[in-house]
């Protein structure tokens, strides 16, 4: 029998560089030196793997995703030494490092798109993607950039007369992958890192990279709807399947995970490929789901059906681009159960850096907001400590979240009862359990409101339930079961009563 990847059993945590820590003689910006300071938290808690958001060269348009050098560090967040130094070390300690890879455009300051606009003959023209006005001028087609209320996602070039595509911001303008010198550029990329000794990549924007040959309009169902949600092109496939083809040629069992941002999950399994394409997709209508026991039900029915078929699903309710768990779901009960409920899914979990200290989005003034999508508050920096500073070198580059000097690393870690100490326990309880990490899932009759499944692997079998109401529920199963972790911390070790208190989740093993 083959072995299990790692990453199928792994629990993947995300760090957004500039809002982790800032190294000694920082100026308030995260960097790579203080993520390496900080790993022994990370092993405390029981990860088996950091992704780390863009480090590289930047202007920061977009805070790193708008890549001028993928193949360095920008001065901000450290050197070349200072990442194969935190790679070294993250490994020393047993955990895999995976970076973020932006592969469907550059900034427009990217040596490649300042010679491609410099002429229409340049090198470097056709790595990108041109056009000529519509007849009668105006943008190619009806397409709309992410970020903005109806914006075009073509920005006009007064130079050369010709408009470029841009699915974000003009800053970042989308590379054409139909250039064989484009694939050819990016894997250059991924070798790059590869050889510096990294696990795997987590690709941005990964659907985009194909584009329709006819550039057609939207249709009057997707027009007005940014097309880095809706582009779904059969291309992309193909490149997917030549990028595996690379990985998989490296020792290892490297990985990579895609950021598919379709919100249709039928669509994501796709990109699995026959085995041969992601060996993860971001699945992210759970992302958006209400703490509701039926819209749950409705998503692992999607998973079922569509995922579990093409490949190892994966599960996420937090990153750097959407509100964490205790703001959406609104009380600190209720992401504590989500955290159960996260960590205990079939398939890869992804925490994003602060979801264990339950943290909130911070409340950011307009005269301090710099995010160009309004995704500042869930970047607010990790305070680490009580003090004034919250551990930080200088005054970080956004405000903290609420309630800093309680809600931080130290204090949070003092505190058996913490929501910090369940995270551990709950990672604790999945790594030893091979029916937490990659068994079977069957979910369980239950009553409205609750939601409950079992996972087997051999022998070992774990049940979990999870109560989506403000009220007491009963949930009665055959067999003697006893509570091995409950979000709420209470009766662990002790025997399961059939009863599941107001917004709280629990995991069972059998006596």
């Amino acid at each position: 029998m083959a072995p299990v990847p790692w990453w199928r059993s792994a629990v993947i945590y995300q760090i957004y560089p500039r809002s982790f820590a800032d190294s000694p003689g920082g100026r308030g910006v995260g960097d790579l030196d203080g993520i390496r300071r900080h790993l022994d938290h990370l092993t405390w808690l029981g990860v088996d793997a950091v992704w780390l958001s863009p480090f590289y060269r930047s202007p920061m348009a977009d805070f790193g995703y708008d890549v001028s050098d993928h193949c360095d560090v920008d001065p901000i967040f450290g050197t070349l030494a200072d990442a194969d130094r935190l790679i070294a070390e993250a490994h020393a300690r047993g955990l895999r490092v995976v970076v973020d890879w932006v592969a469907n455009h550059t900034s427009d300051r990217h040596p490649w798109f300042v010679d491609a606009r410099s002429s229409r003959d340049s090198e470097h023209r056709n790595w990108y993607v041109w056009r000529d006005p519509a007849p009668g001028g105006g943008p190619p087609n009806n397409w709309r950039a992410a970020f903005g209320t109806d914006v075009p996602a073509w920005t006009f070039d007064e130079a050369s007369g010709q408009y470029y595509l841009h699915l974000f911001l003009p800053e970042q303008p989308d590379l054409n992958w139909s250039e064989p010198a484009v694939e050819q550029a990016m894997h250059d990329v991924i070798r790059f890192w590869l050889d510096r000794g990294v696990d795997g990549f987590r690709a941005d924007a990964i659907h985009a990279i194909g584009k329709d040959p006819a550039l057609a309009d939207d249709p009057p169902g997707s027009a007005g709807l940014p097309r880095s949600s809706t582009n779904d092109d059969p291309a992309t496939h193909g490149h997917l399947r030549a990028l595996r083809r690379l990985l998989d040629g490296y020792p290892g069992d490297r990985v990579v995970v895609g950021e598919v941002y379709l919100l249709d999950t039928a669509k994501v399994a796709t990109y699995y490929g026959d085995g041969d394409e992601l060996h993860l997709a971001f699945n992210f209508p759970p992302l958006y789901t209400p703490w509701e026991a039926s819209a749950w039900h409705q998503r692992l029915d999607e998973a079922e059906r569509h995922l579990a078929p093409a490949g190892w699903p994966t599960w996420v309710l937090s990153n750097h681009d959407n509100p964490r768990p205790r703001t959406r779901y609104g009380s600190e009960d209720r992401a504590r159960a989500a955290a159960v409920l996260l960590l205990t899914l079939q398939g890869t979990p992804f925490l994003y850096a602060g979801d264990e200290l339950g943290l909130e989005d911070a409340v950011v003034p307009p005269e301090r907001a710099l995010d160009p999508g309004g995704r500042d508050g869930c970047r607010a920096p990790l305070p680490w400590t009580a003090a004034p500073g919250h551990g930080w070198h200088a005054e970080p580059w956004l405000p903290w979240p609420p309630d800093p000097k309680r809600r931080n690393v130290d204090s949070l870690r003092a505190d058996p009862s913490s929501i910090m100490h369940l995270y551990r326990r709950l990672l604790a309880a999945r790594r030893a359990s091979p029916a937490l990490e990659r068994g079977a899932m069957q979910r369980l009759a239950s009553p409205d409101g609750l939601v409950a499944w079992t996972r087997s692997e051999g022998d070992d079998v774990r049940a979990v339930a999870v109560n989506f109401t403000g009220a007491e529920r009963a949930l009665t199963l055959p067999g003697d079961w006893a509570i091995e972790v409950s979000s709420d911390g209470r009766h662990e070790g002790r025997p399961w009563p059939s009863r599941l208190g107001p917004d709280t989740a629990v995991v069972l093993r059998r006596r």
